[in-house]
This record gives C-alpha cells, structure tokens and sequence, in this order.
C-alpha cells in the first residue's frame, strides 16, 4: 500500500513497499529514496521535496500507519471533501477556477460530515441541485504554505449522480469562472491544464 502526497506537481509516495505503480519512480535520476525511519530523515524528505531539481520522493517503512502519523505531524491538516458528477449523459462536472480545469469542493465546517461537506460544496460552487451522493472514491493529499504554515489538505472525493436538466450557476466569490459538463471523450484537452490529484480522480471515471 502506498499515500501519495503532491508537492506541486511532484509526488511523494509513503510506502510499506515497492509496487508497480512506484517502481518507475525509484530509478528516476531526480527522485529521491529513503528507508530510514526517523525525525530526521523525515524533515529531511520534505525539505527535499521542495526543492526545484527533484522528481519525486519515495518513503518506506514497514508500518505505514506509523509513518503517516510521523510526517502528519509536521503539516496544520485541514480536510476537504467534494464530488465527481455525472449526469444521465454520463457527463462530468467540471470547473474552471483561478486558471485551472477543477472539480468542485471545499473546506470542512464545524458539525459536518466529509459527505455532508461534499453536497454542500458541490451545490454552493455549481449551483447543482438533486446531487444523490453514491459512494466515496479515493482520497488526494497536497501541500502548500499559507500565512507561515504548512499545509496538507486532504481532499475526500466521492462519486455523485444528478437527474434532470439544470442550469449551472458557477460561484464567482470562489473565483469560478465557468462550470461545465464534459464528455469523457472532451476530457484529455481539459487534463492539460489541471493538477495531477483531479488526474488522479478523474481516472477512476475514464
């Protein structure tokens, strides 16, 4: 098993072992490797990572758990949930904000649910209505600074159906320019302007 966690654009996968899916990234020239489990070698791995010349980081200890509750205490965590919809075209609700194709969600509120937070979200950032939550999918993790922190969001995506036809209302004091439903075979130009955890989601669908 592995977590994928994005800096920027770069993934650092904390492992139990080495699969296929990271195997690739272990002979990368830019990638960097570590099996020493310790405060140390952990700061050091995030240190790494933000470092322009580096590909990828691969991090390995036998007990996963343990080494997300070690590099999970070095970020404030904030939690977010959203949807992957699909109408009865099986269509995707996509979003343009702040110069990148998006799928919509949000923060976490006080009191609610992840699948409460993902309704809402979608509902507020599309102005979708008749969402029928169906299960989760997957959940994504990124980093970035904010006010001298930093954060790791863990974005909690779940898979959503709609029925009947809607006009969509995108939610501008979110910076959304535009909400639109795409066909899967419209999804490749999209992806070219988009961040790799809404690839990673979007691939379950595909």
């Amino acid at each position: 098993m592995y977590i994928k966690i994005y800096f920027n654009d770069k993934p650092l996968f904390l492992c139990d072992k080495l699969d296929a899916a990271i195997e690739p990234f272990r002979h990368h020239d830019d990638a960097i490797f570590i099996d020493e489990f310790s405060a140390p070698a952990i700061k050091s791995m995030i240190h790494e990572m933000e470092l322009q010349k580096i590909h990828a980081g691969i991090f390995i200890h036998s007990n996963l758990e343990e080494l997300k509750k070690a590099f999970w205490k070095k970020f404030t965590i904030i939690q977010a949930a959203g949807g992957l919809v699909t109408n009865k075209n099986n269509e995707i609700l996509m979003i343009f904000r702040r110069g990148k194709w998006d799928l919509p969600k949000g923060k976490l509120d006080k009191g609610e649910t992840l699948e409460q937070c993902a309704v809402r979200e979608v509902a507020e950032e599309t102005g979708l209505q008749n969402i029928s939550l169906q299960k989760a999918l997957v959940t994504t993790y990124h980093t970035y600074h904010e006010s001298g922190k930093f954060i790791l969001k863990e974005s909690h995506w779940y898979k959503m159906t709609t029925t009947g036809k809607q006009a969509l209302a995108p939610q501008a004091e979110e910076d959304i320019a535009e909400a639109r439903w795409v066909k899967k075979t419209g999804l490749p130009e999209l992806l070219k302007n988009t961040f790799p955890s809404i690839k990673d989601v979007l691939e379950l669908s595909i």
